[in-house]
């Protein structure tokens, strides 16, 4: 299976599990990955950036992972805020899974790992974290930050990284343009060729 169908609901590719080291939050965690999932053999520089770049989460709340992979951003929540709850979304039930593995395996217990349609209607949320996926195509793209930026807590952000050369910018115009009456949004920083995009609920 080709990288560009890690979204995959559920991934015909065989499983081939794997063990890599990844440090999050400062924990050196030792993570099982698999095939067809997005970037099986580390923590890719997306993340990475938005990791870095990002301020601490709120230690108390809802927060979410939009795109969650094999659950770096999720982990780092976790632990970053072990008193919050985590929400992991994703639409491929390989990953949830190796999330939940994940997750038990450095301790946690304050990660949910669910399909989307498995998160309450009712739940808001301090923050979003999420890489987004973006080869799933603009319009499905624009459809997951229609559905979730609106479920943010009043005044809570949401920080997405975008790579530059993969629409960055065009994504952040399109957010202002059609969601400004409910978010606003800027770019908070740049690095190693990608964007950080800050959207606070208004």
């Amino acid at each position: 299976m080709s990288s560009e169908h890690y979204f995959s609901p559920n991934p015909e590719s065989e499983l081939r599990r794997r063990t890599i080291r990844a440090t999050l939050a400062g924990r050196e965690l030792s993570i099982t990955t698999a095939a067809g999932v997005f970037s099986p053999g580390r923590v890719d520089p997306g993340t990475s950036v938005l990791l870095a770049g990002t301020p601490a989460p709120p230690p108390v709340g809802d927060l979410l992972d939009v795109g969650c992979g094999w659950g770096p951003v999720t982990l780092s929540l976790a632990l970053m805020s072990p008193d919050a709850t985590v929400w992991a979304v994703d639409v491929n039930e390989r990953v949830l899974q190796l999330v939940r593995e994940n997750a038990r395996a450095a301790g946690l217990h304050n990660v949910n790992a669910v399909t989307p349609d498995d998160v309450p209607d009712d739940v808001r949320f301090a923050t979003i974290w999420s890489n987004p996926p973006i080869r799933v195509g603009k319009a499905e793209l624009h459809g997951i930050l229609e559905r979730w930026l609106p479920r943010l807590e009043e005044g809570a952000d949401a920080w997405l990284v975008v790579q530059k050369n993969l629409g960055a910018d065009s994504l952040q115009r399109w957010i202002g343009e059609t969601m400004g009456d409910v978010v606003d949004v800027h770019r908070a920083s740049t690095s190693k060729g990608y964007r950080v995009i800050r959207a606070t609920r208004s």
